[in-house]
């Protein structure tokens, strides 16, 4: 597997301009073999090109550009635990199978920590800037809260100046109160200096728009106080209080679609993986096709592609998604619906849509008071429809419909009964319902986000999903249950023996269905 380090990204930026002629050796290296026409350090640094590397090279760990890291985090872990997509390729050992290998297990930790360390403090090595470094900082909290997340607690505040891993760990809470105060910083340091902007060359989501990296900040703010409501009810009420405030000229977080983060691309990675890995190894979801087809979702044909199977076996193309842990043969698994992406779409970080969404939930436990849960609700889904271009919003928001059963078209992997009743229309009065609504259409709003699709579930239990059709955890996932988080790679056992040990004790075991800090709600069966 590539890993796109700090130094690959720097040459890519540099491109041209950094030339390496290599000849002969000598014992006297740098008097004899030094390039003349190579670019200095010092000369980068005066040009900005340090900069603009280390920052790009942030910007490309938080949903990763590099597409074997992107199918390990977003297709692979990700999408089938986070209810969106199924491999149509059958692997010994995978997520969909609860079984994943050492590889597997690394990629997120051992690729996106590293870089993302080394790059913040490449940041400060070559500025003393506050706005580059505030967004630096913004970036790291978006990076690295997905790597929490995953795992439980991670190296974090101490680690070294190299961006080594051999350090102490910090627990989840611990990591959760530094990151809010790092948003606030950097919210607050932006504040300031609104009307600056970052060189657009530094900055490939806002183009150096200080504006928007503060309402995404207080965004990611209010994303992260939600995760937090069941264990820390205090701190998570106070977090969205501040992420939504909008007096004294505070600019709050996104409202519009124009506000939506988004990474561009040269190649999408996802379209590597659904089109050219084996001729695609990723398909829609049976969860996504259940819910969408039952609702008559307009923005089903803006997210896959029609079934491919063939004439003769009987069946009627259509949105037909793929069970997870299904093992059908590679070219039956392609029949099915394919995620439909350009070669160069951007990557989605977050969008406003989600916050609307987020904002819903906080009105419902009435710690927004702006609008009502149902005023957000619809909101929510219309600044879905108007990013993505789908018709007939009014008479979705209005619809009754629910989720149909899956029936699968070769008829191995058919679920009994359907995932859930929920409708998408509103409906005031009990609680859970009203979340199960919010949470529901945010998922779908936010396709194709995996790992925070499944934090929402891991947090919320919703939306209701089949789980995998073949468990081979070996005894660590239950039968009907899911994982609540994925295991450390045993290299970190040897390389940092003595502190993963400590933070495997806090969690009560290092197990896939060991919970993490937030990981409590009490109406989710232990």
């Amino acid at each position: 597997m590539v890993n796109m380090n700090n130094s690959i990204i720097k040459h890519i930026l540099l491109g041209g301009i950094i030339t390496t002629l290599l000849t002969s050796c000598t014992g006297n290296y740098l008097d004899y073999n030094t390039n003349p026409y190579e670019v200095t350090k010092d000369e980068m640094g005066r040009d900005g090109y340090n900069l603009s590397a280390a920052l790009i090279g942030m910007e490309s760990y938080v949903v990763p550009v590099e597409e074997h890291l992107n199918q390990f985090t977003e297709c692979l872990l990700g999408g089938p635990w986070g209810g969106y997509f199924a491999d149509s390729q059958v692997w010994g050992n995978s997520f969909s199978y609860y079984n994943p290998s050492q590889e597997w297990l690394g990629k997120l930790y051992l690729d996106v920590m590293p870089n993302i360390y080394a790059n913040m403090q490449d940041v400060k090595s070559a500025t003393e800037d506050v706005i580059p470094i505030s967004i630096a900082q913004i970036i790291k909290v978006a990076a690295l809260s997905r790597v929490t997340d995953t795992y439980g607690p991670i190296p974090y505040s101490q680690v070294g100046l190299d961006g080594k891993l051999v350090a102490p760990f910090d627990t989840e809470k611990e990591v959760y109160y530094k990151m809010f105060d790092e948003l606030t910083d950097a919210i607050n340091t932006l504040t300031i200096n609104r009307t600056q902007n970052l060189t657009a060359n530094a900055d490939k989501v806002y183009s150096g728009n200080v504006e928007k990296w503060i309402k995404f900040a207080n965004s990611l703010k209010l994303r992260m106080a939600m995760r937090i409501c069941y264990v820390d009810k205090g701190k998570s009420e106070i977090m969205v209080k501040e992420a939504i405030d909008t007096s004294n000229g505070k600019l709050g977080v996104m409202t519009e679609n124009s506000d939506n983060a988004f990474m561009p691309a040269t190649i999408n990675p996802f379209y590597m993986v659904c089109y050219s890995y084996n001729g695609g190894e990723t398909k829609i979801s049976a969860d996504l096709s259940s819910y969408m087809n039952g609702y008559q979702d307009p923005r089903r044909e803006i997210y896959g592609v029609t079934s491919t199977f063939d004439e003769s076996e009987n069946i009627t193309n259509g949105f037909h998604g793929l069970r997870v842990g299904n093992e059908y043969p590679i070219k039956t698994g392609q029949c099915y619906s394919n995620v439909k992406v350009e070669v160069s779409s951007p990557i989605m970080w977050m969008n406003a849509a989600e916050v609307m969404f987020l904002r819903a939930e906080a009105a419902l436990r009435g710690w927004d008071t702006e609008k009502t849960p149902k005023a957000y609700y619809e909101a929510g889904i219309r600044l879905s429809f108007e990013q993505l271009g789908a018709k007939n919003v009014e008479d979705y928001l209005v619809s009754t419909n629910t989720p149909e059963s899956y029936k699968d078209p070769l008829g191995t992997y058919s679920f009994s009964g359907t995932p859930s009743t929920i409708s998408v229309q509103w409906k005031d009065g009990n609680f859970e319902e009203s979340l199960e609504r919010i949470i529901t259409q945010k998922w779908i709003a936010n396709f194709p986000l995996g790992l925070e699709a499944w934090a929402e579930f891991r947090r919320t239990g919703y939306p209701k999903l089949m789980g995998t059709a073949s468990n081979k955890s070996g005894g660590d996932i239950e039968e009907g249950k899911f994982p609540r988080r994925l295991t450390y790679p045993q290299d970190e056992y040897k390389t940092n023996s003595e502190n993963i040990r400590k933070a495997v004790t806090s969690l009560g075991g290092d197990y896939m269905h060991s919970r993490i800090w937030w990981d409590c709600n009490p109406r989710i069966e232990q």
